[in-house]
């Protein structure tokens, strides 16, 4: 799959779903955004913003008109999720922006949020386009509970604040998935591996073990990442709950044998983490993903001290 390629959703269940690779940090196979051709058409998750025009071409292929998409469902207010939110949300007149209450001051005034991902992502905010502020009358607010009715669809809400005290994941009844966010981590389909992702500033390895306990009770057949695109559940979900602590006590563990922060992300960085994922992502972007995510654990153990650990 390449960048701008639009691909129909036939896992489990699925129907009247489609996934683009919105080219996430320019690499293939890393960022996906669904459109969902309900009655009432939905957009779920929007990438950076950057490559918005992907999605609007999606649209046009599938025979939506912008002005009749319904619904833009950012999963959280970070800025691979949100951050085309308000250039679609221009593009697309008619629609309600529907994210997690807690998100939704994020797509209003973005400045915080540009403010601490430029901080995160250093050099990778290259990559990004400055958010575009959405009007408070465009947005609907959501809380776990929330149902957005699509018509022949819906978007059951389910808050999973493991990630990001924003981040939400919605289940589709009709075609029995979850659109997955970054609740379930990272599905790598070329080399058929579920991976951690741990950014910073919030990660609670707690909740997020919680949260995938949420997806198991829901125990849907397709799980629907935002990186990467679709996977029968199978395993994943239980994968993931071993996988997370072990990440986090590896990284607690190197902590404590290095003389600093930055040698602890130096030695994730050269380690086999990126080793494995450079064939896949390109050395600069799988060293950059891991770095990140070693950093997020570092955050979340000077937060939260020995709770943060398995």
């Amino acid at each position: 799959m390449a960048i701008g390629d639009r691909t129909q959703v036939r896992t489990g269940e699925c129907s009247d779903l489609f996934y683009i690779d919105v080219g996430l940090y320019d690499t293939p196979g890393c960022g996906s955004v669904y459109v969902l051709d309900a009655e009432r058409p939905a957009i779920i998750d929007t990438g950076l913003g950057a490559n918005y025009e992907l999605i609007l071409d999606a649209l046009d292929d599938l025979g939506i008109a912008p002005e009749d998409v319904a619904v833009i469902a950012p999963t959280h207010a970070h800025l691979d999720h949100a951050g085309g939110a308000g250039y679609l949300a221009a593009a697309c007149p008619n629609a309600t922006v529907a994210i997690h209450e807690i998100g939704a001051p994020h797509l209003v005034d973005p400045s915080r949020l540009v403010e601490g991902t430029k901080k995160a992502v250093g050099s990778r905010w290259q990559y990004y386009a400055e958010p575009e502020p959405i009007p408070e009358d465009r947005i609907t607010e959501l809380e776990g509970g929330d149902v957005v009715d699509l018509g022949d669809h819906s978007l059951e809400v389910h808050h999973a604040p493991g990630h990001a005290p924003h981040h939400a994941i919605c289940h589709d009844p009709a075609n029995d998935a979850i659109f997955t966010a970054d609740a379930a981590g990272i599905y790598v389909p070329a080399r058929e591996e579920i991976r951690p992702t741990t950014p910073p500033a919030d990660f609670h390895l707690g909740k997020s073990l919680a949260d995938v306990e949420t997806m198991q009770g829901i125990d849907p057949s397709t799980l629907l990442f935002g990186h990467f695109g679709p996977r029968e559940t199978g395993d994943a979900l239980g994968t993931y709950a071993e996988i997370l602590p072990e990440w986090v006590e590896a990284v607690a563990s190197a902590r404590e044998e290095l003389p600093d922060d930055e040698a602890v992300v130096e030695r994730f960085a050269e380690g086999a983490e990126t080793t494995e994922m450079a064939d896949v992502w390109g050395e600069q972007q799988a060293a950059a993903e891991t770095g990140i995510n070693v950093r997020g654990v570092l955050i979340s153990l000077d937060r939260y001290g020995e709770a943060a650990r398995p």
